[in-house]
């Protein structure tokens, strides 16, 4: 072999990979297992040393990937102003596709009387495992240890940077999360590249987490209700656990309000946490939420007036995908989160073979 002609075809720049996903969370996972069950190339970055680290946290660790409701009864529950922009994504990938799809990698499912799924063992890991057999069994790459540190519009498509390598790509997914657990590599990257490719960004705040108050000692009550009232009227009302910790208040209904709250009341405006519980009623006067990096989801992100809600395109710039909690979408907790990011990312994947067909 002529070495000289060997090192010099080497150095020739590489062709474009055909899709590159940012983000191995769980809308990169799923949307790089659509996309090699189709036949599209793809290459799959993650910042940490290994994908899927905040799935194996969701649930406390059993991992609630769904909830077994129709589609319209899901969107219904995520509410306004998300659910007309998801409704695209949520009808073509329901809650029983994203379950069939599981039970296909071979993972057993465990439904709730509620209707949220589990896997049947209740362990995150099994969600983990099975979307690593089936990304090794077809041989996509997954670049670990490797930020993204910009993304570059180039001739024919994008050029990926890490700090050691750049790649070329046709198109490229933006699917890294929102801001809370950062130790799980939710750092804001996503809503970085957006801003610096001129997408508006709404501001993050902290969705799904409890607030710090004053209550009775620690204790779980399964059967509670709360409530956000506000100008003399209920705003909105859920059913679930709520629990008393050492700092103040958590559980199910609890994060339910705490997002509608952060979703719909004006910032500074007065509201009242109503809690009744088997034995006792307690109200809580303008309770002040917990952080963003404790957060179950991220509110905002990628202004939703830049995507394209039936292709998950950016309207800023072609070629440009999102899926996942970088975009300014979220749901209640129980499985709806899951839902919106699997179903954004499988959205995102099916139009970039569609428009690869056309």
């Amino acid at each position: 072999m002529d070495a000289k002609n060997d090192i010099r075809g080497a150095s020739s720049a590489p062709a474009p990979v055909p899709l590159a996903i940012i983000g191995g969370g769980a809308a990169g996972m799923f949307a790089a297992a659509v996309a090699a069950a189709a036949g599209l190339g793809c290459l799959l970055f993650e910042r940490k040393a290994r994908p899927g680290a905040k799935m194996l946290m969701t649930a406390n660790g059993r991992c609630n990937f769904t909830k077994d409701i129709s589609p319209e009864q899901m969107l219904a529950d995520i509410g306004d102003p998300v659910a007309p922009f998801l409704r695209p994504a949520i009808t073509a990938c329901p809650p029983a596709r994203i379950a069939g799809g599981f039970r296909s990698l071979g993972v057993r499912t465990k439904r709730m009387a509620d209707g949220r799924l589990f896997p049947a063992s209740e362990k995150a890991a099994d969600i983990v495992h099975a979307f690593g057999d089936s990304l090794r069994d077809r041989e996509v790459p997954i670049m670990v240890n490797a930020p993204v540190t910009g993304i570059h519009i180039s001739r024919g498509g994008f050029l990926v940077c890490t700090r050691h390598f750049s790649i070329p790509a046709r198109n490229v997914l933006v699917a890294t999360g929102g801001m809370s657990f950062p130790k799980t590599g939710s750092v804001g990257d996503g809503q970085n590249f957006a801003r610096s490719l001129g997408h508006r960004l709404e501001p993050c705040r902290a969705g799904l987490t409890g607030y710090d108050a004053r209550v009775p000692p620690p204790a779980r009550h399964e059967n509670a209700t709360a409530r956000i009232v506000a100008s003399g009227r209920t705003m909105c009302e859920y059913k679930g656990e709520v629990e008393f910790e050492r700092w103040g208040v958590s559980g199910a209904a609890v994060y339910n309000c705490q997002r509608w709250t952060a979703r719909h009341l004006p910032q500074g405006k007065p509201f009242t946490l109503e809690l009744s519980f088997p034995g006792g009623r307690l109200s809580l006067e303008n309770p002040h939420p917990r952080p963003l990096k404790e957060a179950i989801v991220t509110i905002g992100g990628v202004s939703r007036d830049d995507v394209d809600p039936a292709t998950m395109m950016s309207r800023v710039v072609p070629g440009l995908y999102f899926a996942g909690e970088v975009l300014d979408v979220d749901g209640p907790t129980g499985g709806y989160n899951l839902t919106i990011a699997f179903a954004t990312a499988r959205l995102a994947v099916a139009s970039i073979l569609a428009s690869r067909r056309r």
